[in-house]
């Protein structure tokens, strides 16, 4: 079991790790961040993602659909934006997001980690 740190923490460590956070969706409130900059300010990100996650949530809702969100990904000309709903009884209700440097991110590589960081998550 991961506390908040922990997870943020592991999140940075990725490659090309620009910021990180831990957001519940709900009030769109970032729990823990991490990274950022003054070129990239982690709180604004994390809620305007939160409006992502919400939309698409309602859209499956919508169309009737049974599934869950594995993750939703925005690429941007330099960076990729990662952000994975939790679906565990322990953390229901919350997200991960990660920011990544482009040309030093890996995309596949950062999935699975932040996979496994949700598994381990306990808030």
């Amino acid at each position: 079991m991961a506390d908040m740190e922990v997870a943020l923490k592991d999140m940075m460590m990725l490659d090309g790790a620009v910021a990180a956070a831990v957001v519940d969706y709900g009030s769109g409130m970032p729990l823990g961040t991490l990274g950022g900059s003054k070129n990239f300010d982690i709180e604004v990100a994390s809620a305007g993602n939160t409006e992502v996650v919400r939309a698409k949530l309602r859209t499956i809702e919508q169309l009737g659909l049974d599934q869950d969100i594995d993750d939703v990904l925005i690429t941007l000309g330099s960076q990729y934006h990662l952000i994975r709903p939790t679906r565990g009884r322990r953390v229901k209700g919350l997200f991960l997001y990660v920011a990544l440097d482009r040309a030093r991110g890996n995309l596949a590589l950062a999935r699975r980690r932040l996979e496994a960081i949700e598994e381990e998550l306990e808030v």
